[in-house]
C-alpha cells in the first residue's frame, strides 16, 4: 500500500474514532522535562497529543512500517539489506538514535543518521545514496529512531566535536533573514507564548522524524530547518549542509535527557 493510500486510510479510522481516542502509550508529562528543558509535546492540544500516544492512529507509524520493510529488502549491486549486516534492529539499533548527530572522522565534521545510513549504502551495499527527504530515507530513519524511543538524547559535544558545536550554537543565536530574527528569539525567549494562534515550543527536535499536520507527511529535522529559514525569509541551506548538522548537534544537545519520541506529531 502506498503511503498517499495508507493516510487516506489513517483519515477514515481517525473519523471513525473522533471522540474516542484511546491513549495505546500516553506519555507522563513529567518524563518530557528535564530541567526545564520541555518536549514540544507539552504545547500540544490535547488531540494532537492523544493523536501520538495511540500507536494505531499516530500515523508516523506508517513510516516505521515502510522503513521496516527497507531494513529487510536487498539493495545496490552488492545484494545485500541492512538487516544482513545488523541483524534486526529492534535488537541492534536501541539506543543508536540517541547519540547521533556525531562527530565523524572520515567527514572532518558531523554526520546525523540519514547520512550515516546512505554512507552504509555506498559503502556496504554498492547502492546509490538515497536523496535527503525522499520517502524511503525517511521511513528508514524513522524506523531507526524508533527503536530508541524512551531512550534519553545524549550527544557528545566534546574533543573534536567542539567547534562544530559551538558552530551550532553560534546559528541558534545569530538573527537572519528579511525578519532579523534568530532561533533563541522564539525558541528560548517566547516559548509557550501564541504566535498566529499555535503555541511556540522551546523546538527540541527529540521527536524527529515527525509527522507534522500542516504538511501531512513525514518531515527531517533539516527540513524543519528550511521551513523556520524560510519563515523569517532568510536564505535556506541545503539539506545536509555542514550549517545544518552543526545546527542539529546543537539542538541534540540542547534538549539532552529529553526521550526520544519518534514519531511525533507536531501542528
Amino acid at each position: 500500500m502506498t503511503f498517499r493510500a495508507q493516510l487516506g486510510w489513517f483519515g477514515l479510522a481517525l473519523a471513525l474514532f473522533a471522540g474516542e481516542i484511546a491513549l495505546a502509550q500516553p506519555w507522563d508529562p513529567a518524563d518530557l522535562e528535564v530541567d526545564g528543558r520541555r518536549s514540544g509535546y507539552l504545547y500540544l492540544t490535547d488531540q494532537t497529543q492523544a493523536l501520538q500516544d495511540d500507536d494505531f492512529l499516530n500515523p508516523g507509524m506508517f513510516a516505521v512500517d515502510e522503513g521496516r520493510a527497507v531494513w529487510n529488502t536487498p539493495a545496490g549491486e552488492a545484494g545485500l539489506a541492512c538487516a544482513d549486516c545488523h541483524g534486526d534492529a529492534e535488537d541492534t539499533m536501541v539506543g543508536v538514535a540517541a547519540r547521533y548527530p556525531r562527530y565523524d572522522a572520515e567527514r572532518g565534521g558531523i554526520i546525523n543518521l540519514e547520512l550515516m545510513i546512505n554512507r552504509e549504502r555506498v559503502e556496504r551495499m554498492d547502492a546509490e545514496p538515497l536523496d535527503y527527504e525522499s520517502a524511503d530515507l525517511l521511513a528508514l530513519t524513522t524506523y531507526i529512531a524508533h527503536q530508541s524511543r524512551g531512550l534519553p538524547l545524549d550527544v557528545d559535544v566534546s574533543g573534536p566535536a567542539a567547534p562544530f558545536f559551538e558552530l551550532g550554537e553560534d546559528f541558534f543565536y545569530e538573527r537572519r533573514g528579511q525578519l532579523d530574527i534568530s532561533c533563541a528569539q522564539c525558541h528560548e525567549a517566547l516559548d509557550g507564548r501564541l504566535l498566529r494562534g499555535d503555541v511556540i515550543s522551546q523546538g527540541q527536535i527529540n521527536g524527529f522524524p515527525f509527522f507534522r499536520l500542516i504538511w501531512a507527511s513525514m518531515g527531517s529535522t533539516h527540513r524543519m530547518f528550511q521551513w523556520c529559514n524560510e519563515a523569517v525569509r532568510a536564505e535556506p541551506y541545503p539539506y545536509g549542509s555542514d550549517e545544518y548538522l552543526n545546527l542539529e548537534l546543537y539542538l541534540a544537545w540542547r534538549g539532552r535527557g529529553l526521550p526520544i519520541e519518534t514519531p511525533a506529531v507536531r501542528r
